[in-house]
């Protein structure tokens, strides 16, 4: 696999945001990126609390975040069964394919740039 050097990895990350930022799917901050690519490329479950441990934030700030994705359909929030205290975050069908749809975009772009 070919190295990228600094200004080729910003440049790559330049061009997928500038994509994201002019096409139509939800804008996402990088702290609401950040939680949503947890919630999809770790195991689940995952709920406010573990998510605030493994980003080192406050549960305020997964509360926000899942707030806004929430209403964008790309995760989803029940109460724990077993444990009515904890919030449990679920993938959905939008969230998996607004994902699918970003990896695409950093695929397309790498290959622009290893040319």
């Amino acid at each position: 696999m070919t190295e990228l050097n600094s200004g080729q990895l910003l440049n790559l990350w330049r061009d997928v945001s500038m994509a994201l930022v002019h096409d139509e799917s939800p804008d996402l901050t990088t702290r609401q990126m950040s939680v949503l690519l947890t919630i999809y490329l770790d195991p689940p479950p995952h709920t406010v609390r573990g998510l605030a441990a493994k980003l080192h934030v406050t549960k305020p700030v997964i509360t926000r975040a899942l707030d806004t994705m929430g209403r964008m359909k790309l995760v989803a929030r029940r109460r724990d069964p077993e444990d009515r205290r904890n919030v449990i975050v679920q993938r959905t069908v939008d969230g998996s394919l607004y994902l699918e749809k970003l990896a695409e975009l950093i695929s397309n772009f790498s290959q622009e740039v290893l040319k």
